[in-house]
């Protein structure tokens, strides 16, 4: 489909293209960043993080946090030292856009798609990639993934390697939030489509191989949005909110996105050895992202499940008037006899980007840590002035707030070593809001409301983006 005059759209009026949100062109090297503060000694690795960020002006529409090309920044950390380097994923859209010098696709929205006479058949008429959302590490694949399509892999020094379909077993791609399971080193996946089979899921070995291939989740007849899921020992965790796929709509110059309450919201508890899947049933809610899930220790055959709730689908349209959707961190108890779900609220504040130690990934969990707004600055969705973590034991909380600083999501170095998670770093990219410089902070895990131990001054501007990953240099860390 191709249109030869795009609808009116006006970048300068996007706030999430503007400020700390605008992207950045130029790739950069950088060595001996300036600290103030101390690195610690025992953080040797690689922190790498994804985000939206056009190379080119976006055309027809950008929604954020979906649309976009992936910039990976990277930190590397070693004996006190940081050195930086960004670089953009190149996929095979974005190589065909640099060669004319300008977008030639549009946002998810505005169905703007270049014939072949453009990008040539292979390209044609068909969504462009954007992994832009997430970077893992796993069997020696260092993967930049999209919502929900082929992942890129990327060397070790950022370089686009190419789409990764691992060895041709999973053609239609993964989630752009898989789980590594700390114990098996397995990597469980999820996609989504707009064709039958709707839902599938799979594993990946901790060699990297394909053991699961695409396996349909049963009772989902029809194309939906799913952002994230959660594993415990036993299930594969997905909700299933209310959001689907309106091509029709889309069509005719509407959103392709339809929230539909009245559906409710589903929880699915899939058996990883294969069994049936255990449905179970709720009120209406959207879900950006799990915490982290676990087998409830007492043995009752129950799932506990820690998430960030949103009372309705944040980016769909149609809501003016209402107010902004509401937020709180929920503790959900599945119950996978009866298919009933409870939910506890653990904390109303407007948070997100939450993170464990992802060393405990499906096991039992006692501290987590998420951005967090303070109410005290104006900032837009997707942006945040503090880090909060709980004591899911204790019922308490900590919270940091970084001042004229927005800050991402947070995430866990451990000390090499020790099993603990409190002895380790928690990292973040921040960038101010007064001048746009931009900074690593290093955050001590025992006492994090204290603030950085370290910060790293980046030499450019990083964007406000999504998600990201520490590598420890020497494995098992």
């Amino acid at each position: 489909m191709n249109t030869s005059t795009p609808p009116r759209f006006d970048p300068q009026r996007v706030p999430h293209l503007l400020g700390s949100f605008a992207p950045v062109t130029e790739e950069v090297d950088a060595v001996d960043l300036d600290v103030t503060g101390e690195i610690p000694a025992g953080l040797d690795g690689l922190y790498v993080r994804n985000g939206p960020n056009p190379r080119f002006t976006p055309i027809g529409s950008y929604l954020y946090p979906i649309d976009g090309d992936g910039m990976l920044h990277g930190v590397w950390l070693s004996e006190g030292r940081a050195r930086y380097r960004n670089r953009f994923v190149r996929t095979a859209a974005m190589k065909a856009e640099e060669r004319v010098g300008h977008a030639l696709w549009g946002g998810v929205e505005s169905f703007i798609l270049p014939g072949a006479g453009e990008v040539g058949p292979e390209l044609a008429d068909d969504f462009k990639d954007m992994p832009d959302i997430h970077v893992v590490g796993h069997a020696g694949r260092l993967l930049a993934l999209a919502e929900s399509a082929c992942p890129y892999r990327v060397d070790d020094a950022l370089g686009t390697v190419g789409r990764e379909t691992f060895d041709g077993a999973l053609p239609a791609g993964i989630t752009a939030h898989p789980k590594i399971d700390p114990l098996t080193g397995e990597m469980v996946v999820f996609c989504y489509a707009l064709e039958p089979p709707y839902l599938t899921w799979s594993v990946i070995d901790r060699h990297g191989a394909v053991t699961r291939k695409p396996t349909p989740v049963e009772s989902v007849d029809e194309p939906m949005m799913i952002h994230d899921m959660a594993l415990t020992e036993r299930y594969v965790v997905l909700t299933l909110a209310p959001v689907f796929f309106d091509l029709e709509a889309a069509m005719a110059g509407g959103s392709f996105l339809a929230w539909r309450p009245e559906r409710g919201t589903r929880l699915a508890l899939i058996p990883r050895d294969g069994g049936p899947v255990v449905w179970a049933t709720d009120d209406a809610f959207w879900l950006w992202h799990t915490v982290n899930a676990y087998d409830d220790p007492a043995g009752d055959g129950s799932v506990v499940l820690d998430y960030v709730q949103w009372s309705r689908l944040t980016i769909a349209p149609g809501h003016e008037g209402e107010g902004p959707p509401r937020c709180a961190l929920v503790r959900a108890r599945i119950d996978d006899v009866a298919g009933t779900v409870t939910r506890t609220e653990l904390d109303d504040s407007r948070v997100e980007l939450p993170r464990v130690d992802d060393r405990l990934i499906g096991r039992r969990h006692r501290y987590l840590a998420v951005a967090a707004e303070t109410g005290r600055a104006d900032l837009l969705a997707g942006e945040y002035d503090a880090l909060r973590w709980y004591d899911t034991a204790r019922g308490t909380s900590l919270v940091w707030s970084a001042g004229d600083l927005s800050v991402g999501e947070p995430v866990y170095a451990p000390a090499p070593g020790d099993d603990s998670d409190e002895h380790g770093h928690w990292l973040t990219f921040a960038t101010d809001r007064t001048d746009g410089t931009s900074w690593l902070l290093v955050l001590p895990g025992e006492d994090p409301a204290a603030g950085p131990v370290a910060r790293a001054r980046v030499p450019v501007r990083v964007p406000l983006g999504l998600h990201g990953s520490w590598l420890p240099s020497s494995p098992g860390e």
